[in-house]
Order: C-alpha cells, then sequence, then structure tokens
C-alpha cells in the first residue's frame, strides 16, 4: 500500500491542469491545489498509522489493501466502510476525503450493470471491470468520477441541443479503442486522482447510443483537459480565523474530453443505451450511501458547536436555546440511525454484492438536504452577530488591540477569551463563510438532486401494501 508521499510523487505527472486560466505545472506545488492534495492524503495516512490501520486496511490471501476497494459482500462489510468514510472526513475537518471513496462507488456499480449487460448481450464488459478493480486496488490508486454532463439546454434531449458536445459522446472508433468528445462538470478530486471513470449522467435513447458511454483512463491522457474552480481560497489564512478552510479543501473541474482516446480494454459501456440509466442508477445508490456516511461528522460538528457556544455565551438553559439544541440533535442521529438501518436492511444484488436499500438511502440524503439550512440558522442564532464582525488573530495578539479584545469579548466566567472566539471561528467555517457555502451547495446539488430522492423514494416504496391496506380499511 501506498505511502502519503509515493501517492504526491504519483501526481507529478505532466496532467493538463489549468487555474484562473493558467497551466499548472506541478499540482503538488501549487499554492491552491497542494492543500487539495494534503488532504486527500489522509486516506494514506490512515491506512499506515496504528489507530486506524484495522479500519482501513483489508486483507484477501493474506495481502492487505484498501478497504475502499473491498467489494460488500455484507451488511458488515458496509457498515465498516461507512465507519471508514466518516472517520477519515472527521480527520479531514467535517470535508470528506473522496480520493478512493467515489471511485470504489462507480466500480460497485460497474460491477453490477457490467454483469447484467454481459447477461443480457454476450458482452465481455465484466471481465474489463475485474481487471481495472484489480489494478486499481493492487496500485492503491486515487480515483475521481466524472458524470454529470454539462447538459447545456436542460429542457432538451442530447440530440436537441445547440452543437452535439453538451453531453459526452463516441464521435469514432478505432482499432485501438473509441475516442471521446464532450465535456463533465462538477469533476471531485480529478486534479488530484490518478485514474478517472466516467460514467453517463442519465438515460438514454436508440438514437443517442453514441452518448451511453462508460470508461476509465489515467488523469495524464492526452487530449484530457482540466479547469478547476477556484471558489475558496485560504492557504495564507491561519487556523485560528479558518481552523477548516486553512487545513482543507477539496477541488471540481470543468473536465473537457478534446477528442480522447480510450483503450478498448478500458471501455466499459460502448453504446448500449438501454443501460445507460441502469449506470447512472446504479451508482447513486452506493454513493449517497456513501454521500450520508460523510454527512455525519458535519452535522455532529454543527451540533457541538452549537452546544459549545450555548455554554460559553451562558444560555444553555435558555428555553428556545434548548429547543434548537433538541432539533440539532434530532436532526443528526436520524441521519445516522436511517443510515446505519440501509445497511443492515441491505438486499444482496448480482455476484454478491450488498446494496444498502435504496428507499432508506434517498431518505435519509432528502432528510440533510431539506432540513440543512435550517440547522445552520439554529448554530449561528445560539452563536451571535461575532461569526461575521469578531476580531482575527491579528486583533487578539496585537500590542494595542489584544487588550481591549480580552477585556471586551469575554463571555460566560472562567471561559478563556481565546476558546471563545475560536469556537466563534468555527461556526463561522461552518455557517457563514464561502467552505460553509461549499457544503451547503454541495447539500442540495452534490450526490443528485432533492427532486431525484424523492423519485426515488416513491419508485422504491411497497406502495402495493399501502394501497392494499387502505383498500382493506375501505371495504373495497
Amino acid at each position: 500500500m501506498r505511502s502519503r508521499d509515493e501517492y504526491i510523487e504519483s501526481l507529478r505527472d505532466g496532467r493538463e491542469v489549468y487555474f484562473k486560466g493558467q497551466r499548472v505545472t506541478d499540482v503538488t506545488t501549487h499554492p491552491e491545489i497542494r492543500l487539495a492534495v494534503e488532504h486527500a492524503a489522509i486516506d494514506y495516512d490512515m491506512a499506515h498509522d496504528p489507530v486506524w490501520r484495522s479500519l482501513a486496511v483489508a486483507e484477501e490471501d493474506g495481502k492487505p489493501y484498501s478497504r475502499y476497494f473491498r467489494l460488500p459482500l455484507t451488511a458488515g462489510d458496509l457498515l465498516d466502510r461507512s465507519r471508514l468514510i466518516e472517520a477519515a472526513t472527521t480527520l479531514g475537518g467535517t470535508l470528506v476525503v473522496l480520493i478512493k471513496e467515489i471511485g470504489t462507488d462507480a466500480l460497485f456499480a460497474l460491477h453490477l450493470v457490467a454483469h447484467e449487460l454481459d447477461r443480457r448481450k454476450g458482452t465481455q464488459y465484466l471481465d474489463r471491470v475485474r481487471k481495472f478493480h484489480a489494478y486499481a486496488r493492487e496500485h492503491d490508486l486515487a480515483l475521481s468520477v466524472a458524470q454529470t454532463d454539462v447538459k447545456g439546454d436542460r429542457a432538451k434531449s442530447p440530440l436537441e441541443q445547440e452543437h452535439p458536445d453538451y453531453y459526452l459522446r463516441i464521435v469514432a472508433e478505432t482499432a485501438e479503442g473509441i475516442v471521446v468528445r464532450g465535456a463533465k462538470v462538477h469533476t471531485s478530486v480529478s486534479v488530484n486522482s490518478n485514474e478517472m471513470i466516467v460514467l453517463p449522467t442519465r438515460a438514454m435513447k436508440a438514437d443517442e447510443s453514441a452518448y451511453a458511454v462508460a470508461f476509465a483512463l489515467p488523469v495524464d491522457t492526452k487530449g484530457l483537459k482540466l479547469i478547476t474552480s477556484a471558489y475558496g481560497s485560504h492557504h495564507d489564512d491561519s487556523h485560528f480565523d479558518a481552523p477548516l478552510a486553512s487545513r482543507h479543501r477539496m477541488m471540481e473541474t470543468l473536465t473537457v474530453f478534446d477528442d480522447v482516446l480510450v483503450p478498448h480494454d478500458r471501455v466499459f459501456l460502448n453504446g448500449e443505451w438501454e443501460f445507460a440509466g441502469e449506470l447512472a442508477k446504479t451508482f447513486v445508490e452506493f454513493h449517497r450511501f456513501t454521500a450520508i456516511s460523510y454527512k455525519l461528522p458535519l452535522v455532529d460538528g454543527l451540533v457541538g458547536a452549537a452546544l459549545l457556544m450555548a455554554e460559553y455565551n451562558g444560555i444553555d438553559r435558555v428555553k428556545h436555546v434548548q429547543e434548537k439544541l433538541a432539533k440539532l440533535v434530532g436532526y443528526a442521529e436520524t441521519l445516522r440511525a436511517l443510515l446505519r438501518l440501509s445497511a443492515l436492511d441491505s438486499k444482496a444484488g448480482a455476484l454478491g454484492i450488498a446494496i444498502p436499500k435504496p428507499l432508506l438511502v434517498n431518505m435519509a440524503k432528502l432528510h440533510f438536504a431539506t432540513n440543512y439550512h435550517q440547522m445552520l440558522a439554529y448554530v449561528q442564532d445560539i452563536t451571535g452577530g461575532l461569526i461575521a464582525t469578531g476580531p482575527s488573530e491579528a486583533d487578539l495578539e496585537g500590542a494595542e488591540t489584544g487588550p481591549y479584545v480580552r477585556r471586551y469579548l469575554g463571555g460566560r466566567k472562567g471561559i478563556p477569551v481565546e476558546h471563545r472566539l475560536q469556537a466563534i471561528n468555527l461556526v463561522k467555517e461552518l455557517t457563514a463563510t464561502d467552505f460553509a457555502g461549499y457544503q451547503a451547495v454541495l447539500a442540495i446539488h452534490a450526490e443528485g438532486s432533492i427532486e431525484a430522492e424523492k423519485l426515488a423514494m416513491v419508485r422504491e416504496h411497497d406502495s402495493a401494501r399501502c394501497i392494499a391496506l387502505a383498500k382493506q380499511l375501505a371495504g373495497i
């Protein structure tokens, strides 16, 4: 298994990355991107840390490998995976590491869909998926997933767009492989991954078969261009002023495929339009389980920060504060309970792979997303306006300003001013800065939309049982 240093060294491969319009020659030394690299290295650190090794590492035939690559066959496997994701995200300051989490979600989905595709069409995709899975596991690779097409006019299908490349498509096929053109968006951890797995974003029709494509390729592949989002720049901030964003960052890209050649042995869907939607859906069934696992440290952080600020402000016994704290606790623990039950109530799919119960996973994600912004408001209300107007570390330490800050910004007796300001800065990071805004946008849009979660719940619910009961009660 690779070390932190080996992972970082593997990223120095000449990949084509851009930041604010400029070509980045080395992502590991770039002042902004290197923070994302350091954050991602948490997954590699855990495998070598005696505290975490038993959770982070699995074994097969006496050979250790990252637990992320283990195909889940039981509810216990799913729960171990969830605990690992939660632990890594906690070490990541409430920000998911994602460098192996999302890629293995895609691999699980590819196993299931390739198995069914081979069964129905006589193809050989499962063998390709298994070989890539073994390769990634053996080399302990960092994986990203590009799924969301840029889409253009959302009311139009791929063929109705102003130009044909708003959805990634196959434009040619040669003896060496397929050639793809188009772009994906919101591609997390792409700049600091080794391989990228590409999946369809939606169901396709027969005349849209060119858009039904899935594959994997190295990030330094010719023609693959990564245009990095510059949102959230805190590499120069102190840990006091920005306790989370100064240490942790995840970056997304507009991912351009400029006539990229994909070798045949790395192609997992090549025009089989009937399976595009199934692959997209199967991926999110696993990825939403992963998502709820990495939301747990975030919501626990909100609960802890609210409890701390209620104490530091001397208002922990105030009735309306206790009511808000109760709602925060209920929010967090409901999410945890739904996640756990979705694993315990999992079903065995093809190849014995355990699939978290989709109804419960989507309930959990909907619960998280639709209540998240109200939870932020509760924490802000308990904390107070110093979230936005408080002094900096430089003010606290300044010879002229420090004495005034210490004299006037105390709270409950016995609580050091520094501790109160640090807690306020944590709340600021969780609820009011661009780090908080990033998390708030992810709550709505990441892992699929709120409307997609509602549709999935209706689709997965045992409606026939309830209708039968209603008929019985009505005497019909």
